[in-house]
């Protein structure tokens, strides 16, 4: 592991010269910066991921059958065991997906997890993402790297190899292919994740395509390259937001979406990953429901914990939240990215008064968790070692069974005071080692 540290910094000139890079849009302004890598690893041991992975497969699994459930019969809204209101009023239900039926059922082909391990070791999930998670490239190049930096480091230390990301997602995306090529659909050069879309069509040898290259024709969705001729697809892996998918459905102003392919869509002649509208499963007011899904859907006992989470939506739960501000998190649910989080203890006494009156106010806007003191992990920084908080964002995998990669995505904080680890909030990434003994 020592060499490996030794060559950090070629390992993170040769990151940014590959153009793994992260780019943030923000104020009409494109500012795209490098995406520290450290080069200490995040080591999970076998019988620690073994856990994980069954809490994670369930938890997927409860989540896919959710959103089958809300768009189709709405059987545990009738039930009683989530709000009909709290359903309904989220910013990710879609009513034009109403009665679709994705192609072999599957909502969330691609699940980003994210966890937190507090310092008694326990693992605790802070969010679902079922739209557009990323950030699989990052530890694959990363290894890909640090592999030919070191190849000792990985035959002594048991490392499971995890290059088979790439044969993973193409397997999920054949599962589900409708008739066609696969197509990775990117916005274009000036999205966050580029260099992840184009790494991602490499090495599954699918097509990367920007909506000029894809249209829609009798109900069928085509690609068709410059001077070459039209080829239907099959399986197109989305990597833009619901609302700018289709102008003729959501957005009408959308310059990057593809005309009627919600009509494609509909009909089942093209299978879209992730499905529109699973924003309605990761909204973060949905996410305090999980473990009820688990045991409702499942008939289980939650494996993986969320973290403490109140609703001020519930009297009860506001009452506690509006008593013990200073020591919990507040989080707007609409927000991602590290942005809408707010520290209770980092807020004046006016700053206060403001929060409690937004959440008597807008209480189906937020939800209140108790801190959880993350795990410490070392980096190194200049010419010394120090400790900063990270979490870990697992990447699961739905197509003829739900499959867990056995590595993931760590991020940390670079501000020694910091808890908000995202890379548009300046965080670095490290390699997620999962042992094999």
């Amino acid at each position: 592991m020592n060499e490996l540290i030794e060559r950090a910094e070629t390992i993170n000139q040769l990151l940014a010269r590959y153009g793994v890079k992260f780019g943030i849009y923000k104020n009409n302004t494109f500012h795209e910066q490098l995406f520290p890598f450290d080069a200490i690893p995040r080591v999970i041991t076998k019988a620690e991921f073994e856990v994980m992975e069954k809490g994670l497969v369930q938890r997927v699994d409860a989540l896919n059958q959710f959103l089958k459930d809300i768009y189709g019969k709405k059987q545990i809204v009738k039930d009683g065991v989530i709000p009909e209101e709290f359903v309904f009023s989220s910013s990710g239900y879609l009513p034009e997906c109403e009665g679709i039926l994705p192609p072999k059922g599957i909502y969330s082909h691609i699940s980003g997890i994210d966890l937190v391990q507090a310092k008694d070791k326990s693992w605790y999930i802070l969010e679902d993402n079922l739209r557009i998670p990323s950030g699989a490239s990052y530890p694959l190049i990363a290894r890909e790297l640090c592999r030919r930096a070191s190849p000792a480091t990985f035959r002594n230390n048991g490392v499971i190899d995890n290059r088979n990301y790439a044969a993973l997602l193409k397997e999920t995306m054949e599962h589900v292919n409708c008739g066609g090529i696969c197509v990775i659909m990117t916005p274009g050069r000036y999205n966050a994740a580029y260099f992840e879309h184009s790494y991602l069509a490499e090495r599954t040898n699918s097509v990367l395509a920007t909506c000029s290259d894809l249209f829609v024709e009798n109900n069928c969705l085509y690609y068709k390259g410059y001077g070459q001729k039209k080829q239907k697809v099959g399986a197109l892996y989305r990597r833009i937001s619901d609302e700018y998918l289709d102008p003729c459905t959501f957005l009408p102003e959308s310059l990057i979406g593809i005309p009627n392919l919600m009509s494609a869509y509909r009909a089942g002649n093209v299978s879209v990953i992730n499905a529109p509208g699973n924003g309605v499963a990761d909204d973060k007011g949905i996410y305090y429901f999980v473990p009820k899904m688990i045991e409702y859907y499942l008939k289980e006992e939650p494996i993986l914990k969320n973290a403490p989470t109140y609703l001020p939506f519930y009297e009860k739960d506001r009452s506690y939240v509006l008593e013990n501000l200073e020591k919990l998190v507040i989080k707007d649910v609409s927000e991602a990215g590290g942005y809408g989080v707010v520290f209770g203890r980092d807020l004046d006494k006016e700053q206060l008064e403001r929060m409690r009156g937004l959440l008597i106010t807008q209480s189906r806007r937020f939800i209140a968790q108790e801190v959880i003191d993350f795990l410490d992990l070392e980096i190194v920084e200049g010419y010394e070692r120090v400790e900063r908080k990270a979490d870990l964002r697992a990447f699961v995998l739905t197509g003829e069974k739900t499959r867990v990669w056995a590595s993931g995505l760590t991020r940390f904080s670079r501000n020694p005071d910091s808890f908000v680890v995202n890379s548009s909030q300046g965080g670095g990434f490290k390699d997620t080692w999962v042992l094999s003994h």
